[in-house]
This record gives structure tokens, sequence and C-alpha cells, in this order.
């Protein structure tokens, strides 16, 4: 089987084991290393997790938003991907506009508690439903802020103006492949504060040599279970994307974490995932019509071959 999904679970077993228990601004706690690197090579197979299913559709519309430049969940929620609506939804429930049921810990619902639940799920879906019909009310608490796309796409100059990085960078790729400045950042520290959540995979770096374009992350905080599977699969969409818009083949995506950990409440789901067996990766397949990167959809990128085990549940910590 793939060494591509065995050093995750590798990476797993040695956060599990040699980890330690810290506190986090969400207080849930985590089981936490510092500085690990994972290294993902594109002929091995497309590195999507078979130890459990990993939505490949909320990665592919999730990419595409970035690459929009959006900032705004309506884009995702038209396509059925709600997994930044959390913190979409924690503005408008600390918001003086919120009239609803007390939910101040609605970061740490349960299952085991099924009346907050069952509450948090109506006033949940209210809210997406008020986002995808209300105009106003989208953009008011649709958006997230200056996350990623505005960075990706819209940095904003100190004398005034936008950087497009992700266009700068594929014409550098193009023109210019021996370059050491193939740099796209999205830690902007004037921006945190305007951010939902500040940049998690925080800036990453091409490298091109022969016919292979290879990608570098510095993820300065990772999610192991959740995100992380999350985190390899778009990266590696994204850098065969590129490849493919520069007349080059995909070649290694490197994973290089700074607080990489594990949610105390995500070990039984970990302990799940560890007893599975791998199956074989499954491969990825782009439209080869697209013409640039900025005009694919969602029909232009498909996996075949993806037979992974069943999904596995967990709460987000927000």
């Amino acid at each position: 089987m793939s060494q591509n999904e065995q050093q995750y679970l590798d990476f797993v077993r040695d956060v599990m084991e040699h980890g330690a228990d810290k506190s986090d601004r969400t207080g849930t706690g985590t089981r936490s290393v510092f500085g690990r690197q994972l290294r993902f090579d594109m002929a091995e197979g497309f590195p999507l997790l078979t130890t459990k299913r990993v939505p490949f559709g909320l990665i592919k519309s999730e990419l595409l938003w970035f690459l929009r430049g959006d900032t705004n969940i309506r884009f995702l929620l038209e396509h059925k991907n709600h997994i930044w609506d959390e913190w979409a939804f924690k503005r408008w429930i600390e918001s003086d506009q919120y009239r609803g049921p007390d939910m101040t810990d609605f970061g740490h619902r349960s299952v085991d508690d099924a009346d907050f639940k069952e509450l948090y799920d109506q006033e949940h879906a209210a809210f997406v439903e008020r986002i995808l019909t209300d105009p106003a009310f989208a953009e008011e608490f649709g958006e997230l802020g200056d996350v990623y796309g505005a960075q990706w796409r819209h940095w904003r100059k100190v004398q005034g103006g936008f950087i497009d990085q992700i266009e700068d960078v594929v014409e550098q790729i193009k023109n210019n492949p021996d370059s050491r400045r193939l740099i796209v950042s999205a830690w902007n520290p004037e921006a945190v504060p305007t951010q939902a959540l500040p940049a998690c995979h925080t800036l990453f770096q091409f490298y091109v040599v022969g016919n292979k374009l290879s990608l570098q992350l510095y993820q300065r905080s990772g999610d192991i279970f959740l995100g992380v599977p999350f985190n390899i699969a778009s990266y590696a969409l994204l850098l065969h994307m590129v490849a493919a818009q520069t007349g080059l083949e995909a070649g290694e995506f490197i994973h290089t974490f700074g607080d990489a950990h594990i949610y105390n409440n995500h070990f039984a789901q970990i302990e799940e995932q560890l007893s599975r067996q791998m199956a074989p990766l499954p491969q990825l397949v782009l439209n080869p019509a697209v013409e640039s990167l900025f005009d694919y959809k969602m029909a232009d990128i498909e996996i075949l071959d993806y037979n992974p085990a069943k999904s596995i549940k967990a709460p987000v910590s927000v």
C-alpha cells in the first residue's frame, strides 16, 4: 500500500504516543507536537486518505472558493459545503442582532447533550437558509474577513491597491522557474484581527526541477484528524492544477507543520481509523481543455477509483 497514507498514520501514532497534553484557544484540550514534516509523491497516487472517507467535493469547492478570492460562505453553501459555517455562525450568535436561545457554548456542542444539539441544529439551519436567501444578511454575516481568498488574490498594499499573489506566482513559474521567490503567503499580521480564523496554512512555496513542479506548505496549526486530511488533498490538488497550467508534471507535496495536534474529543475516532486497513490511492483527472487556473469548475476536477472506508464523524472545535 502507499507510503503516502502510511506516513500520515505513522504521524498520528507519533502524536498520540509522544505528544504533550496542552490547553488551547477553544477550551477543548489537545495532544500536540511541534515541528513535523510529511512528503507526498504524486506519482504514487492522489493523497486522499482511504482509512476514512474524505469528502473530495468539499475540498474542490473550498479550493475554488480560495482561487476566486472569495471570503463569504455563500459560494460554499451554494455548493453544499458547510466546513466554514462554524466561524460565520459564531459571529452571528455573538452579534447584538441575534435573538435566539443562548448558545454561548455552541462550539463545544456534543451528541451527549441532545437538547442543546437540537437547538443548535435548528438555529444553524435557519442561519444557512438566511445566508442563501437574504443577500444583505449574507453580506454582513456570511463574511469571514480577509481570510485565504483575500490574501491569495487581493493582498492589500500599504501604498494602496492589491497584489494577486496566485496570478503572480503562476507567471513566475512559467517565466522564471528557477526563482527562489515562488511564494504565496496567507499570514498577514495586519489582517489577523479582522479574520474569523487566522490562516492555519500560512505560506507555500513552489519549486521547479526538470519538468516537475513541487509545493511545500508551512502550516502553523494543524487539526490532525479533521483538518489535515483536507489540507493534504487540497494542496495536492492545487499542485496538480498549477502544474497543468504551467506545462509541468506534479512532483512532491511537502507538508511542514508547526503545532500539530489531536483534539481530546477525537481520540476515539483516531483509534478507530488506526484499526483500519488502507486501500489503493485514487487518481486525479483534470479537464485538459481548461486554459487558466481561474477557469476550473467543479465538473473539471474528478477522482477515479476512490474506495475508502466509511467516514468517521467528530466535532469541530471553534
